[in-house]
Formats: structure tokens, C-alpha cells, sequence
């Protein structure tokens, strides 16, 4: 099911037993980080959704942990499992070339484009307008302060609006604010978004600023879909109503010429100066490490409309696993088709929790001819975000990259180091601290294929351990009978 708004998925959270209500007061300094990471660690029934419903200082009750699950994350998007939507984009895929001698095709794909294709609907009126400030002010929300090294209060979970001045295209991202006073913050998009790109196309152009717009606690299609490593023009509203199954409904924001999502519960309108710019951070991230204080753009607050009595969603980010990491998961799931549509040799991906989603990519391949794990290594390098990947792990069709036991074993046994390691350079996250260099450095490449004769291994390579399929098959028959479960 698709979720009209974030309410209604915290409704469905708590009657699935899977949100807490937390009544006893917290501070959004530190406390409400702590509590949150201890139960985003959690495992099982254990790791739930967290209402902060009594925040020191505010009326707002904060959301957190909201995704922090497979299950969850499956929720939010409205599937049973979060291949299911891999699936959908697999059947997508499949469409027939259209010709005219080719009618029939063209009435069995109408229903699979209706519901592939929803353009947002634009509103009117909006519940994220029902209350409109007259002097807009940040110190009403309950902003929190994660990490004791934070350069101060961090909105984490916004979803910002901008326009290309070139195209007038919308552009959606999801890039923190640091809180400079109340009606300014920081604009923290990195060099690679295209947030940034559309920052430097205005300033480019002469402009003085650019206008945006920040919703907080949409609908939980709304805020994957901000996360998405989509192409530059592909609109992030149309791909969440591809999600949905039906189209975001979307209001002109007040005092900016953006539209934003209309069951939104928070929206800040406003303008960054591209002639400014001002310290951001340190700031705790999801690498587990502080990012370091760098300087940003300002984002200037022109003004604020929210629902009735808002709810602030928020996340915080550290030492996997948390919330971050599941949906990152999703996007590897849903992504995959796409990867395979480029690279048909690769069967199944893995971006372990531990690699923060750039730090380590674990690859299985159809290997079909000497040096194949290059070609699949040096071509994920040559893609969109996983250009910052800094290692690549390439394994034999057969082993399940899900299982990181079997991966290692093959690594520790399969590779000899001088000839089976890649090094390269290029980019790199923002993130990245290990580089001497920032935003650039090497990147590592592991080939734990079987090696061929024809890549130089002129030695026999020995076959793997496995029982014959009779005995397994014998051993299974009468494993109830042995009571070793």
C-alpha cells in the first residue's frame, strides 16, 4: 500500500507492534541520539521505531528510526520485501518493442505504463499549509544535536527542493542543514549532487541566489526517493509515484516558486546566496567517523508552514548498523535490475552495512572470458555514484554475496596478491577521511574469481568440497529422526 502521508505509516508501525511511544521527556542534545542507537542495534522485536512524544524544549514529538529494518524500509515502500520492487522494474523492462505491425503489444503495455507512469498532481490547497508563520523562526522545531563534536543542531532528514536555472527542471535531494541561527542554516550538498550543480549553474549565470524549499516528515516514498542515485533528469517525484503506484500531490510553496509535497508536515521556504558561504560542522556521519568542518553555502528561511500540531522527522546517523543503512538497502535491491540491464554478467550485489555504502561493493559475475572481473570492476567505477566505491570485491556466479562468510573464504583462498589486486585512482566520497588527498584517492579492486590458465594460472585448480546430492538428499530424509534440530 502506498501511505498518504507519514501519519498514516505511523499508524500502521504501531498497530504492527513496531513503534514505540516514548512519554517520559528526552533533550534533543545528545539524549535522543543515545536512545536511538542503542535500539537501532537492537535485533529482532527489539528494534523499533521511536515517537518522542514529550521533547525538552518543544511541542513537536520527534519521529525516529522510522526505517531502521528491513521490515520497516519493506513497509515504507509498500512491499512485502524490498525485491519486490526489483521485480516490478524487471517486468517493466520486459515491454515489447512497440511498432506499428506490433498492435497487440501496445494494448498489453497500456496497464503496466499507467501504473509505471505517475506525474506528480498539483493542489491548491495543502495540509503542510495549514498553519503558516508570519515570522518564521527554526527555534520552534526540536532540531537535535547528535554527536558531542557536532559543530551544533542538525536538521538529518530534510528533503530539499531546487530548480536548474538552465532547464527549470526539479531537482530532490536529501542534504543535512546545520542550524546557524533561527532563520539560517547551512546547505550541505556535496560537489558531486546535482543540488550543487544546480547552485553553480545559478551563480554561473549572474543570479544571486537560488531558490529552495525543505520538507520535512513527507510520506515515506517521498523521503527514499530523495536518497535515490537516480540520472540527472530523471524527476524524483515521478519515480516516487512510480513507487506509489499513483501520483504526489504537490503545492506551490508561499514565498518561493517551488512545489512541494503537500502532506508534507514541515516546510521551510527560502533562498540560498551563491555569493556566501559559511563553516559547517564537524558533523557525526554514517561512516562512524566526524566529517570534518568545511565551508557550505547558507540557506536563508523566508518562511515556515507546517500542519496542525507537526510532527518532526528526524534520523541520526554513526557506527553501522542504523537507520541510514537500511535504506541504502533498498536502493541496492531496487537499483540491481538496473545495473544488470547495463552489465547482464552480474548476478547479484552486495553493499555491506559495514561499507557505508561507499566503501566496499561485493559482486557476483557470469565470468565469460579472461579478465572479466576487470571489466566488471573498472565499469561499476565508470557509474554514477559508485564512482566512489573504494573497493570492489568480483566473485564466481555460484557464491552468495549475501552471505559475507562465504565471500571471505573465497577472498583469503582464492587470490594471489600480486596479480589478482587493482589499484586505481579517482574519485572518492566527500567523506572519505582516509585519502591523503580529499575527494579523491585509490580505489582497491579483488578479483576472488577462479583463476584461468589464459590470466597466467598454468597450476590445476583444485575443486571445491561438496557431498554428492544422494547423500544430502539421504541425510535430509531422515534428519527428524536423528533430533538434532
Amino acid at each position: 500500500m502506498a501511505y498518504k502521508d507519514l501519519r498514516e505509516f505511523i499508524a500502521d508501525l504501531e498497530q504492527h507492534g513496531l513503534l514505540k511511544r516514548i512519554q517520559t521527556e528526552v533533550d534533543p542534545y545528545l539524549e535522543i541520539t543515545e536512545i536511538t542507537d542503542r535500539v537501532s542495534k537492537k535485533e529482532g522485536k527489539d528494534n523499533v521505531a521511536l515517537l518522542f512524544e514529550n521533547v525538552k524544549g518543544s511541542k513537536m514529538p520527534v519521529l525516529m528510526n522510522a526505517y531502521g529494518s528491513y521490515e520497516r524500509m519493506s513497509m515504507a515502500l509498500g512491499v512485502e520485501k524490498l525485491d519486490d520492487v526489483a521485480d516490478e522494474l524487471r517486468e517493466m523492462m520486459k515491454l515489447p518493442y512497440v511498432s506499428l505491425q506490433n498492435k497487440m503489444s501496445v494494448v498489453t503495455m497500456i496497464p503496466m505504463i499507467k501504473r509505471a507512469i505517475n506525474f506528480p498532481k498539483y493542489v491548491k490547497h495543502a495540509p503542510c499549509q495549514e498553519v503558516v508563520e508570519e515570522n518564521p523562526s527554526l527555534d520552534d522545531i526540536p532540531i537535535l544535536t547528535c554527536w558531542p563534536q557536532d559543530g551544533g543542531p542538525f536538521i538529518t532528514l530534510p528533503i530539499t527542493f531546487t530548480k536548474n536555472p538552465k532547464t527549470g527542471k526539479r531537482n530532490v535531494g536529501m542534504y543535512r542543514l546545520q542550524k546557524y541561527d533561527s532563520k539560517t542554516t547551512g546547505m550541505h550538498w556535496h560537489i558531486h549532487k546535482n543540488g550543487a550543480e544546480n547552485f553553480r549553474d545559478a551563480k554561473a549565470a549572474g543570479s544571486e541566489r537560488i531558490e529552495a524549499a525543505v520538507a520535512i516528515g513527507t510520506d515515506p516514498v517521498l523521503t527514499y526517493a530523495a536518497t535515490a542515485p537516480l540520472p540527472r533528469d530523471i524527476d524524483e517525484m515521478v519515480f516516487a509515484g512510480f513507487l506509489r503506484h499513483k501520483p504526489v500531490e504537490m503545492v506551490k510553496c508561499k514565498t518561493v516558486d517551488i512545489e512541494v509535497p503537500a502532506t508534507a508536515e514541515i516546510i521551510l521556504e527560502g533562498y540560498v546566496n551563491t555569493n556566501e558561504m559559511r563553516r559547517e560542522g564537524p558533523f557525526g556521519d554514517h561512516t562512524g567517523y566526524y566529517s570534518l568542518a568545511d565551508d557550505y553555502p547558507v540557506f536563508h528561511i523566508t518562511c515556515i508552514t507546517h500542519r496542525k500540531n507537526p510532527i518532526y522527522s528526524a534520523t541520526v546517523v554513526g557506527k553501522p548498523p542504523m537507520e541510514d543503512c537500511y535504506i541504502a538497502k533498498a536502493t541496492e535491491r531496487i537499483f540491481l535490475p538496473l545495473l544488470q540491464q547495463m552489465l547482464p554478467e552480474i548476478v547479484d550485489i552486495n553493499m555491506p552495512l559495514e561499507g557505508v555504502f561507499h566503501d566496499c561493493v561485493i559482486v557476483s559475475i557470469k565470468k565469460q572470458f579472461p579478465m572479466h572481473a576487470r571489466k566488471v570492476m573498472h565499469a561499476l567505477w565508470g557509474m554514477g555514484q559508485m564512482m566512489n566505491v573504494k573497493m570492489i570485491i568480483v566473485v564466481d556466479a555460484h557464491v552468495d554475496v549475501q552471505k559475507p562468510a562465504e565471500v571471505a573464504w573465497r577472498v583469503f583462498n582464492n587470490i594471489d596478491a600480486k596479480h589478482d589486486l587493482e589499484i586505481v585512482e579517482g574519485p572518492l566520497d566527500v567523506l572519505d577521511h582516509s585519502s591523503p588527498m580529499a575527494k579523491w584517492g585509490a580505489k582497491l579492486g579483488i578479483d576472488a574469481t577462479k583463476t584461468w590458465p589464459e590470466e597466467g594460472h598454468t597450476r590445476e585448480w583444485p575443486d571445491e568440497i561438496e557431498m554428492t546430492k544422494e547423500i544430502r538428499d539421504r541425510v535430509d530424509a531422515k534428519w527428524k529422526e536423528l533430533g538434532l534440530d
